[in-house]
This record gives structure tokens, C-alpha cells and sequence, in this order.
């Protein structure tokens, strides 16, 4: 099939299209072309795709959604039909307000059913979702309210997470107080009440803005028309942190996407009808996008949904709920396994977020998948809307740490510096050429960006911005971020390195580094200066900060951007200081 996809892609992604959705009218002779653009002129709509398409192929009873509350013992069901009619009904909501298609709505919400019923309600009717993630500060939220100018913006009074209670509504007002203050006001604030993390009598309130979801949505009819779209219309925003510190507005279209995330969800998992599909994402990053909501719902999944965190109330929860609902697809990020313990029901597992390194892979294998479940390491970004590099199962050996081979239609090249193709064994950076029906179309409001960032600096190519190594057997080993590097004024490359426990710092030991970085990964990524830094500054979700490393050792200390979602904030001043020595 990868060969077909490469030999002849507009035949190979048309099949596809034609015999796996549903088009209100067909495309033309013309299925992709260079600048991104495929399926134009076909008139879809993702969210008819994702439920009435099922449900009309015999899912209405089928369970959609399983919903797992931060509190044990508390959970819900969605059917197919059950999920169209709760769907429809907030879609005559955001039409009665004045909602229509093209219009941004901008979605503040913990992993609520009422997150995938409002992106989906957004599709049918054609508006353009912007999920913020519901933990990223007033300030972050107030930029992207700015920047894309939503007609709604739809919270909840608050969330548990684990023991703590984040008050949600009182992060939304203050991020409408701001935006209003930078001239985008908001008329409606749709406000859920998360019953379980505070009653609304507790909730702080602007009459005429703000209206409760159970008062009005109930109350509206449960079926609603479908907004048919060209496959090349606006989909969704989705704001990615950029290296000043300012969030890029990944904008994704309609057709392509669909496609893409369905076919890659479909072969990358070996998805059968009976699996029960956990992805522990949230929709609040690219891939509660495209792989807890659109890619399994387009192939009539069953999909978990858990609000809490994963060791609430103890390290086992995770596993508690596997048991619970039987997973046996599960897909989740490196810096959790070591809270996870195998489950017979377990089928397939899927790596997300980082590269994996070999350790990790074999734990991960051997431990929680029993040494029976493949697992597929994948490698994509919220730019390219689903897998780039990832195992099939079943398909080729596994080797641990690599994500192995493109997925269909996808041709990825390693360069030099100077931007020539490499072959065979070699280090470099990893770049795309050729179109792929997934990929974005542009930085919302910043088209220009959108071309530096990702086409000038290879001409010819997309520009990934990460480091790639390939064996000699083909296989491809990420190396992580090179576009992230910490350049000073293009004179050197600086690493904070913060050594394991009984390990001192040394020369020996920093030139062991430097020699390390060199041979694994290539002289372009040899560290020039090494910081010995107490601690690093990670999210919440265990990734690096990259960008505030950078922009302290190159002393842009007022540029570091928003920190809100460090675990913690504090390191920054420790890696200041430490700079400053």
C-alpha cells in the first residue's frame, strides 16, 4: 500500500476517500495539488462523517463514549444516536446565538463529554473550535481569544483534578476581562456545571453573558441540518507555542484531515470493531484531536474518556479502568509508564509526545504489554495533523526506540545543513517532501510565518524542525527538537544537563556529553557549553520547555513567554541565576 500511496497518491488518497465517506458532492479531476490543497470542491462534513455515517451503517446503539470521572465510582455512556441528538442540540444552541459557519468558537473545558459533543456541534454547523486546553493560564487564554475572535466561549464552573479543584470559570472571566480590554469582547460565555467539582450557586457570574449549559441546550431540538463545506474550509484552530513565546494558530481543513486521521488511526492500531480505545490526551492538544475524538470516531470506535489524573487516588487508577471497560487499545505518552502494570485485555499500544528511548520501549513491551502487544512508536506534530513515521503491527519488525517506516503517502528525506539530501545510513535534519492530505494549511492571520517557519529554511521541502537518524536497514530514530537548540547569536549551542543521582559534575563528565551528542546524534547537535542545572523546566505532561531554556541562555529574559504550564514555575529563576554564573 505505501508503494501505491507513493506511485500514485491522487489514486491511492481518492480510493480512499471515495470508498470510506460520505461526499455531498465530489470532488474535481484535480485531487491534490503543491500548496496543500486536496479534495477541493468536494463537499463534506466531518461531523455527518463521524456519527450519522455510522449510525446509518448500524452503530446507533453502539457505545461512543465511555466517561471515567476524576472521582472513582462516578461514570457515563454515549451511543451513537444518544451522542447525535446530545450534538444537535448544543448545534441549535450556537446557531439561535448567532453562530455561523466560518465563525471561531473558542472551547475551555476538562475531558467532559461535553468536549467532544462541542467540537462535533462546531463541525455540523461549520464554525471553526479553537480547544484550549483547561489548564493553560488566563493570560494564554486571553491571547488566543484575541487572536481568533470567537462569537462563544464554552467553559465549566470547574474540574477536579485529582484532589485539587481548579476553578475554571474564574480563569475564563479573567482571560474575557483582558481580551475585552485589548478590543474583543465576548457576548456569550456557555458555562457547564461540573456538578461533582462545585455547585453553580458557588459560581461567580455576569448576568446577560453568561448563561448555563443545562438551562438552555436541553431545550433544543435533537436533530439539526448539516452545514456541507468544500473539503478545503477551515475545520479547527489549534494554538501551538511558537519561539518568541507568542502561540501559532495551526489552521486544518476539512477533507484532508478527515481522510488522513481516519486511514492513519484505522492501520497504525489495527483497529477492529470490538476494540475499546483509550488515549490518555487531552483534547486540548493535537492529539485529543485526531486521536481521542475524530480519527476513532470516523471508524465508529468506542472511545474512553477519563477526566481525572493518573494516579488518583493511587498509582494503580489507570490500570483500575482498563479493567474496568476492557481496553485493549491503549495510547498514551512515555512519561506515564512508569505508573502503568500489564492488563491481559491489552491488544495494542501506541507511544505519544517524545521519542521513546530503547529502555523505556522494552519496559513498555515486556512489562505492560506482556510481551504479546505491539507497539506503535509514533512520530508526527500538531502540524501534521495525524502519523508521519510509525510502525504498522504486524506489518515489519520492531526495533526499540524507533519510530521505523512512513505511513502511506508520506515521504520524509534527511539533510544536510546545507539542505542536500542524505542517503542511506545518516544524521540530519528531517524534512517531508511532497504533499500529504493531513498536513495544515497555514499560521492563522500569519501566512508569512507560516512559510519561514516551515518552507524557507529547505526550500522545496517541509521543515520539521526535528533531527532524524536512519539506519542502515531504513529505519528512522528521532533525535528530537534542532530547531530548539539554544543558538546564541549563531555563534554556539548550550545544553542544561541535570545528571542522575551519585553522579557529580566534572570536565570528564562534560566532555563524555559533548562526545555522546556527537556520535548518537551528529557534530550539527554537539552541545558548545554545558550548564549543570538543578532541575529543568517541564510541564505538567513531562515535557521540556524548550523555548525558556533558549531564551535564557541567550539572556532574552523578558521574552520568555507564558510559563503557566510548568509543574514548576520556580525552576525558571534557579536556570537564571545559574546562567548568570
Amino acid at each position: 500500500m505505501y508503494k501505491a500511496s507513493i506511485e500514485n497518491p491522487a489514486g491511492f488518497w481518492s480510493g480512499i476517500a471515495s470508498s470510506e465517506f460520505y461526499w455531498k458532492q465530489r470532488w474535481g479531476d484535480q485531487v491534490y495539488s503543491e500548496n496543500l490543497d486536496w479534495f477541493k470542491g468536494g463537499i463534506t462534513n466531518v461531523c455527518y462523517n463521524c456519527l450519522d455515517r455510522n449510525i446509518d451503517a448500524g452503530l446507533a446503539d453502539k457505545i461512543a463514549l465511555y466517561w471515567e470521572s476524576n472521582e472513582p465510582g462516578f461514570d457515563a455512556t454515549l451511543t451513537y444516536s444518544q451522542l447525535l441528538q446530545r450534538v444537535c442540540q448544543l448545534a441549535n444552541y450556537l446557531k439561535s446565538v448567532g453562530v455561523r459557519k466560518g465563525d471561531a468558537v473558542v472551547v475551555y473545558l476538562p475531558m467532559l463529554m461535553e468536549l467532544p459533543i462541542t467540537m462535533l456541534a462546531c463541525m455540523r454547523i461549520g464554525a471553526v473550535h479553537s480547544v484550549v486546553f483547561a489548564g493553560f493560564s488566563s493570560e494564554s487564554l486571553a491571547q488566543r481569544i484575541v487572536d481568533c475572535k470567537p462569537k462563544v466561549v464554552i467553559t465549566c464552573n470547574a474540574v477536579k483534578r485529582g484532589p485539587k479543584t481548579i476553578f475554571l470559570k474564574d480563569i475564563v472571566d479573567a482571560a474575557l476581562i483582558d481580551s475585552a480590554n485589548k478590543g474583543i469582547s465576548v457576548d456569550v460565555c456557555l458555562t457547564y456545571e461540573n456538578q461533582l467539582a462545585l455547585k453553580r450557586e458557588k459560581t461567580k457570574w455576569k448576568e446577560g453573558r453568561d448563561i448555563w449549559w443545562e438551562d438552555v441546550v436541553p431545550k433544543y431540538p435533537t436533530s439539526c441540518d448539516v452545514e456541507w463545506v468544500d473539503a478545503e474550509d477551515p475545520l479547527f484552530l489549534l494554538y501551538t507555542s511558537g519561539s518568541t513565546g507568542k502561540p501559532k494558530g495551526v489552521l486544518h481543513t476539512t477533507g484532508g484531515y478527515m481522510v488522513y486521521t481516519a486511514t492513519t488511526f484505522k492501520y497504525a492500531f489495527d483497529y477492529k470493531d470490538s476494540d475499546v480505545y483509550w488515549c490518555t490526551a487531552d483534547c486540548g492538544w493535537i492529539t485529543g484531536h485526531s486521536y481521542v475524538t475524530y480519527g476513532p470516531m470516523l471508524n465508529g470506535a468506542t472511545i474512553l474518556l477519563y477526566e481525572g489524573a493518573p494516579n488518583y487516588p493511587d498509582p494503580g487508577r489507570c490500570w483500575d479502568i482498563v479493567d474496568k471497560y476492557k481496553v485493549t487499545i491503549f495510547y498514551t505518552a512515555p512519561t506515564l509508564y512508569v505508573t502503568r502494570y500489564s492488563r491481559k485485555s491489552l491488544r495494542v499500544l501506541g507511544s505519544v509526545g517524545e521519542p521513546i528511548n530503547p529502555s523505556a520501549w522494552r519496559w513498555f513491551f515486556n512489562v505492560v504489554g506482556g510481551s504479546r502487544c505491539p507497539i506503535s512508536d509514533t512520530w508526527w506534530q500538531t502540524e501534521t495533523g495525524g502519523f508521519m513515521i510509525t510502525p504498522l503491527p504486524g506489518a515489519w519488525p520492531q526495533k526499540p526506540g524507533s519510530a521505523t517506516f512512513p505511513f502511506f503517502g508520506v515521504q520524509p528525506v534527511i539533510v544536510d545543513e546545507k539542505g542536500v539530501e542524505l542517503d542511506g545510513e545518516c544524521s540530519g535534519y528531517l524534512c517531508v517532501k511532497s504533499s500529504w492530505p493531513g498536513a495544515f494549511r497555514t499560521l492563522y492571520g500569519d501566512h508569512e510565518r507560516y512559510e519561514t517557519t516551515y518552507f524557507k529554511p529547505f526550500p522545496g521541502y517541509y521543515f520539521t524542525g526535528d533531527g532524524c537518524s536512519r539506519d542502515k536497514d531504513g529505519y528512522h530514530w528521532l533525535t528530537g527538537r534542532v530547531d530548539d537548540v539554544i543558538n546564541v547569536k549563531g555563534q554556539g549551542i548550550y545544553a542544561f544537563v541535570t545528571p542522575v543521582e551519585g553522579i557529580s559534575y566534572s570536565e570528564e563528565l562534560r566532555k563524555s556529553l559533548i562526545l555522546t551528542v556527537r556520535t548518537q546524534i551528529g557534530a550539527f547537535a554537539a552541545p558548545d557549553k554545558i550548564h549543570w542545572a538543578p532541575a529543568l523546566p517541564k510541564t505538567r505532561s513531562g515535557k521540556i520547555m524548550r523555548r525558556v531554556l533558549r531564551k535564557i541562555a541567550a539572556r532574552q529574559l523578558d521574552e520568555l513567554g507564558d510559563t503557566s504550564t510548568l509543574a514548576d514555575p520556580g525552576v525558571v529563576d534557579q536556570l537564571i541565576k545559574l546562567a548568570d554564573t
